[in-house]
């Protein structure tokens, strides 16, 4: 069963905590996405993801959601309107006080479900803190790391298409579609040539970027093929993943 954290009573809140249940949080951003996708994007399909990865989750399956952190570490887009970023040593620092508290009530398994890039390194850094702090369970899931929906996109536009491109366009489209501008949409063209087989902006070989690296437009890759149905099935391929991460961590052994 899940709860909404800010929902319960606090003697509600510790009832469920004494039950060792996953806490669960969705790390977005606000940030640019080029002319066709809002600034609530990667917000937008964490929150899609959250909502979709419940729904198939075991009944049995405790689950704690805290309101989600909605602006994230987004340095590399904030040379476009709009952004709006945290630094990362606050971010850091946020994750950390946010385990202090869910350590105070007793939680001991938390996973953060992110949806920005720019938000990996900050989970990092605040999980390993945690895990020596309170021998916290910390998972860290970004959508964008796991598994591929086999033959839904293919590899290159999979690969280069990391930032407002077909994957990010098809899900928005089935999400928030009141929200996605095509008209007059054509793909951004390159800034950055195109990268080796091993060295990409987010490669097993990856170099530091801005979005102005990607295009005039801040965004990678082409959105042309988009839809609506392509989003329904990309979102339900990621939450099933999700919910299988979810019940995998509650299903972890609790540290000492």
């Amino acid at each position: 069963m899940h709860y909404e954290w800010h929902h319960l009573t606090s003697p509600q809140l510790a009832e469920v905590a004494s039950r060792d249940p996953v806490a669960l949080i969705v790390l977005g951003a606000i940030e640019q996405h080029g002319t066709h996708l809002p600034l609530a994007t990667d917000l937008t399909i964490g929150l899609g993801l959250q909502q979709a990865l419940l729904e198939r989750l075991d009944e049995a399956t405790d689950v704690l959601c805290l309101p989600p952190l909605a602006v994230g570490a987004s340095d590399e887009h904030t040379h476009f309107p709009g952004t709006l970023s945290v630094p990362a040593p606050l971010a850091i620092a946020t994750l950390e006080a946010y385990g202090d508290s869910l350590a105070r009530a007793g939680i001991r398994r938390w996973v953060l479900l992110n949806s920005h890039g720019g938000n990996k390194a900050v989970m990092d850094l605040a999980a390993l803190t945690l895990r020596k702090r309170h021998a916290m369970r910390v998972v860290k899931a970004t959508y964008t790391r796991l598994p591929a929906l086999e033959g839904a996109i293919d590899a290159d536009e999979l690969r280069h298409g990391l930032h407002g491109g077909l994957l990010e366009t098809a899900m928005m489209l089935h999400l928030a579609p009141e929200h996605v501008r095509l008209d007059g949409y054509r793909p951004a063209p390159p800034t950055t040539p195109a990268p080796g087989k091993l060295l990409a902006h987010e490669g097993a070989a990856a170099f530091a970027w801005l979005a102005d690296d990607l295009s005039p437009e801040g965004v990678a890759g082409d959105a042309t093929l988009a839809t609506a149905e392509l989003g329904k099935r990309l979102l339900d391929h990621y939450a099933t993943l999700l919910a299988q991460v979810v019940e995998e961590t509650a299903s972890l052994t609790p540290l000492d």
